[in-house]
């Protein structure tokens, strides 16, 4: 799981979905807001606080990032909407090629557009039954009720997902270790972020303001996006390791500490790699802190001739 998990970029690729998430997420938060609340009293800035417990700087940063300014209502233009498109499609394509590269396919690009929009409205929908769960479940301590009710239906969500987003190419069979692994993690980390997105929130709010709830969301969703690239590592070695128990494999008795000792020796290689980078970073430094050092004491000695020379009146 550790090599796939290398194979992938893991922490390379939660970082790019992370990033997509947060530049599709804040867009359509602000629309969905602007739309809702012409029909009914809803407020994106105020469920987020309700939905993390967030109070002082925390709350203020989150209603300044999401609340429209001066109390009028979020339009959107020609420009918008395809700013929003594109952010949306991008994120879907993000989560696409985690699928292929995980699964090794042939990626797909644009040719899978349609599929990307229907995922699109499937996370809608996805995101809005959360929410209700969270809403109406999510008074006991932790969300433990909301959390746990959340799990089959982000099994259904996260195994329909790498079905439609490859179009087809994984069976969803395939992808049921991944579903159920990915959903129990993330109920767990649901369960923790209660506790912890509030510390985070108001630590950042203090420090840098209103855009402090942006560094808080991009951390939050970077946490989210590492469970699902782990699970979808994860999964994809049990779904191997459980078609060569159906056919009756079994591994030589040193396999798994060869490949163990593979993976540990990958890690020391590159700790070597960065350990060399940072003596020759060291290195550079200290060569031009001797140089600038060097020509401070070469000009302090030429004043100090020149002062000898010209500083007494008899000369």
């Amino acid at each position: 799981m550790v090599n796939r998990f290398q194979k992938i970029v893991g922490f390379d690729r939660s970082m790019a979905l992370a990033s997509s998430a947060l530049t599709a997420v804040i867009p359509l938060t602000l629309l969905f807001g602007a739309v809702l609340s012409r029909f009914s009293d809803y407020d994106a800035a105020q469920r987020i606080i309700s939905r993390y417990g967030l109070t002082g700087q925390g709350a203020e940063a989150v209603t300044s990032l999401l609340a429209p300014a001066g109390g009028a209502g979020a339009g959107i233009g020609i420009f918008g909407t395809l700013f929003l498109v594109i952010s949306v499609l991008s994120f879907a394509r993000a989560t696409q090629r985690l699928f292929e590269q995980t699964w090794q396919l042939t990626p797909l690009s644009v040719r899978n557009t349609r599929n990307g929009l229907w995922w699109i409205l499937a996370l809608a929908g996805y995101t809005a039954v959360t929410g209700w769960l969270h809403a109406t479940l999510g008074g006991r301590p932790l969300g433990l009720v909301a959390s746990v009710c959340e799990i089959p239906v982000s099994i259904v969500f996260l195994v329909w997902s790498g079905t439609v987003l490859s179009a087809g190419r994984i069976a969803w069979r395939d992808l049921v270790p991944f579903g159920v692994t990915a959903a129990v993690l993330t109920a767990l980390y649901s369960m923790g972020a209660s506790i912890y997105l509030p510390r985070l929130f108001n630590s950042y709010a203090a420090r840098y303001g209103a855009v402090g709830a942006v560094f808080a969301m991009i951390s939050a969703l970077f946490a989210a996006m590492f469970v699902v690239v782990a699970s979808a590592a994860l999964g994809r070695e049990m779904r191997d390791e459980l078609i060569r128990i159906r056919a009756g494999d079994r591994p030589s008795d040193d396999e798994v500490r060869r490949q163990w000792d593979a993976v540990v020796e990958q890690a020391r290689s590159g700790w070597r790699v960065t350990r060399e980078q940072m003596s020759q970073l060291r290195a550079k430094d200290e060569k031009r802190h001797e140089e600038r050092h060097g020509r401070r004491k070469k000009g302090s000695r030429e004043g100090d001739a020149d002062r000898g020379e010209g500083g007494s009146p008899e000369r």
